[in-house]
């Protein structure tokens, strides 16, 4: 028999929500209503008369070739920040949750990077980048490698991922060894005495009861490599060199605060979070089918 909770005051359960859902009209309904309205509208250079233009502001961005770029460069570097900082975290956790000599400082050194903003983040970088000022960066060209992220479009590619990635792989970590430490060590046991090494039984045993957590992170990395990682891009790259590293995040902000074009921004931001919903949608659909609930 399932139990079920019963209040005494019948307001009581909306007076507990209602914060809640107080903050999600204020900070996401009321500003995504904005963005639908002024996606459909056109403002006169001056920004002092407003024209209701349907969906010509989506007909027009849809038809940029820029932006069908920037769509391109948004989908490598959204897919290499979720590849490399997950696979990057799994590596850490498992060798975190191993007996190892101080893995409790191996694991406090790993979470820290999660504390850290992103555009602190991507000014670390700078740091050790920088053609200039950096110590690898002088290093790679003192031996000869021409190293200059703000004139090669590959190499602001990689620091923007390597970047973004690093920042995010802490928070991955601290689930994937969550997810580990779940797994019953009786399993674990019961594979090795079967005979299977420590790869079999990684691949046998551990990943498919880490897909709940896999499949959670999936979403998450998905969703900060759309929208999170603005810092990192704005203070290392501006999106440049020309427009190697512009994702939709940062096109949106472009067009709306430097160009001052709000109604190609707005509708910018609405085709974003379409997409957004759309590959979480895809997700839920298709992967999470193979996600294996204990």
């Amino acid at each position: 028999m399932q139990r079920r909770v019963v209040f005494e005051n019948k307001w009581l359960p909306y007076l507990l929500l209602a914060p809640q859902v107080a903050i999600t009209l204020v900070f996401f309904h009321w500003p995504a209503a904005q963005a639908i309205e002024q996606s459909m509208l056109l403002q006169d250079a001056f920004g002092l008369r407003q024209t209701f233009v349907w969906f010509e502001n989506f007909e027009v961005v849809l038809s940029d070739p820029n932006y069908l770029g920037t769509m391109r460069v948004t989908a490598v570097f959204s897919l290499a920040v979720t590849v490399l900082s997950m696979v990057l975290a799994l590596l850490f956790a498992v060798l975190a949750n191993a007996h190892i000599r101080g893995r409790s400082a191996y694991k406090t050194l790993l979470i820290w990077p999660y504390a850290v903003a992103p555009a602190v983040a991507a000014v670390l970088w700078l740091f050790i980048f920088n053609p200039e000022i950096g110590v690898l960066g002088r290093a790679l060209n003192n031996i000869g490698l021409r190293w200059d992220y703000r004139l090669n479009d590959a190499q602001a590619l990689f620091m923007v991922v390597a970047a973004s990635a690093w920042k995010q792989v802490s928070y991955n970590f601290i689930f994937f060894l969550a997810g580990l430490q779940a797994i019953p060590r009786s399993l674990l046991e019961a594979a090795a005495i079967d005979g299977a090494g420590p790869v079999r039984r990684f691949r046998t045993v551990t990943f498919p009861l880490l897909s709940p957590t896999t499949f959670f992170l999936l979403v998450v990395n998905v969703v900060y490599a759309f929208f999170e990682t603005f810092g990192v891009i704005h203070a290392l790259t501006k999106g440049g060199p020309g427009k190697a590293t512009e994702t939709l995040i940062y096109r949106v902000y472009l067009d709306g605060v430097i160009n001052n074009d709000m109604g190609s921004s707005s509708a910018q931001s609405v085709l974003l979070m379409l997409v957004v919903v759309a590959l979480t949608a895809i997700q839920f659909r298709f992967i999470e089918r193979k996600v294996h609930y204990a």
